[in-house]
């Protein structure tokens, strides 16, 4: 539908119960010794009262590299297990690099340790109630630092962050590690309760540029990451068309997760924030609550996947009784979100599944107006939705991708990625390596 702008979510409830965690789970022996520290290590306490080996770091480092390209210098090593993290304001999303080789230089408690965790988060899909592995999004054989291994994507809600962090206790993740990386508000939010609870320092990656160079590694290794549809509209003939963004610069991005942030990038080292909104995601999945009783993202986009909006939203026709001809308005085109509530019979009458659709609506026509506007601002034809507000929503990947063509005459189109929420995630699992190689980072006495 145009405007004037011319599965259940799977809640890591990992985290409500813990025996969730611990079901399966292999602990390793924690009365054997400790191997000999590797070189660029130093020693350090673990919960049980032996020493492991951390590595050593400095300095605080610049934004990491694409992480992609291989050379002929020996694969670099960091502690694992190697994760990167976007603690947003609804949802944590979390990057795990399994590695396929395990290096002889490994003390054998760190291997140990290691494949628990690791053993944990592959061997299930679901974790409790509230997080989920998606695997339909794992990517095989792909490098990092001249290692190759398997990338794996979860994610959970950041009100379970606290029970996350028991786990990393739990689990013993701050024996084989001194320094984690992450993004987001949360970066900021939990690194008091983390340093505190499991002793560990969080390097903060700057959210732009963790977000950029996710999306540069996976287009790179990822050939058909980026997509358009082709005849949205039409369920008969919409298809998904690869279309690669790799160097066809400069384009839009449009992260929408809890509320949306907008960025101009003109090559793989300079881009901007240029403008953002606070209507995003969770004005959707809010106000679904409130009008709906819908409880999740998932049942909210059900819902709205059942509704019809026109019976909340005043259009075009409902004014001038068809389209309007002097400024190209189609009939169908929203004038008023919510307008027909404004009516008590209508009001009386309306049916959760088409308030649902009404504030999917609005949310997106307003995510693809402010698109529009900061592509025409800055001359630019190619725009990239990403974030997990499109995750399961084809609706409003499809309404923004005719919107998007339609008011610009077929001179912009909007282009999607598979990976949806995780590129800062991924930028943050990059600028954790290229922190470790460099040998820099926030001092382990």
């Amino acid at each position: 539908m145009l405007s004037w702008f011319s599965h259940p979510y799977p809640s890591l409830g990992v985290f409500d119960d813990m025996q969730d965690f611990e079901e399966g789970v292999d602990v390793p022996d924690r009365s054997k010794p400790a191997s000999a520290p590797k070189p660029g290590h130093v020693l350090a306490a673990s919960p049980a009262g032996d020493h492991v080996p951390r590595p050593r770091y400095t300095s605080r480092s610049a934004a990491g590299s694409d992480g992609g390209s291989l050379s002929s210098e020996a694969p670099f090593h960091p502690p694992m297990p190697w994760f990167g993290m976007d603690i947003g304001g609804s949802l944590v999303k979390l990057v795990y690099f399994e590695p396929e080789e395990v290096l002889p230089q490994d003390a054998e408690q760190d291997v140990e340790l290691s494949r628990t965790i690791h053993k944990y988060l592959t061997s299930n899909k679901t974790y409790g109630d509230t997080g989920i592995r998606d695997a339909h999004l794992e990517m095989r054989r792909v490098p990092i630092n001249g290692h190759f291994g398997t990338l794996h994507f979860i994610r959970f809600p950041s009100s379970a962050m606290e029970k996350f962090i028991f786990l990393a206790k739990t689990k013993g993740l701050s024996a084989l590690s001194s320094t984690i990386c992450a993004t987001g508000g949360g970066a900021f939010a939990y690194e008091k309760l983390i340093k505190q609870s499991v002793n560990l320092d969080l390097h903060k990656s700057d959210e732009i540029d963790s977000l950029v160079s996710g999306i540069h590694y996976l287009e790179l290794n990822h050939p058909e990451e980026s997509y358009f549809f082709e005849n949205p509209l039409d369920d008969s003939k919409c298809r998904k068309v690869p279309l690669s963004i790799r160097d066809l610069y400069p384009y839009i991005v449009v992260n929408v997760g809890s509320g949306v942030s907008v960025l101009l990038v003109e090559s793989r080292t300079k881009y901007q924030r240029v403008w953002g909104t606070s209507i995003g995601g969770a004005t959707f999945l809010g106000l679904c609550c409130l009008l709906t009783g819908a409880k999740t993202f998932d049942e909210a986009i059900a819902l709205a996947a059942k509704g019809d909006h026109r019976h909340v939203d005043k259009l075009v026709r409902d004014i001038y009784g068809g389209d309007y001809g002097r400024f190209q308005l189609p009939g169908d085109t929203v004038a008023a979100s919510f307008g027909h509530m404004l009516d008590p019979e209508r009001r009386k009458n309306a049916k959760p599944e088409d308030l649902a659709r009404a504030v999917l609506v609005t949310v997106t026509n307003n995510i693809g107006s402010m698109a529009m506007m900061c592509a025409m601002n800055a001359k630019v034809d190619k725009v990239v939705f990403l974030g997990n507000f499109l995750r399961i929503n084809d609706l409003s990947m499809k309404q923004l991708s005719h919107a998007m063509d339609f008011w610009s005459k077929g001179k912009f189109k909007a282009v999607f990625l598979e990976h949806e929420g995780y590129f800062g995630a991924v930028g943050c699992l990059l600028e954790y390596m290229s922190l470790a190689k460099a040998g820099t980072g926030v001092v382990d006495a």
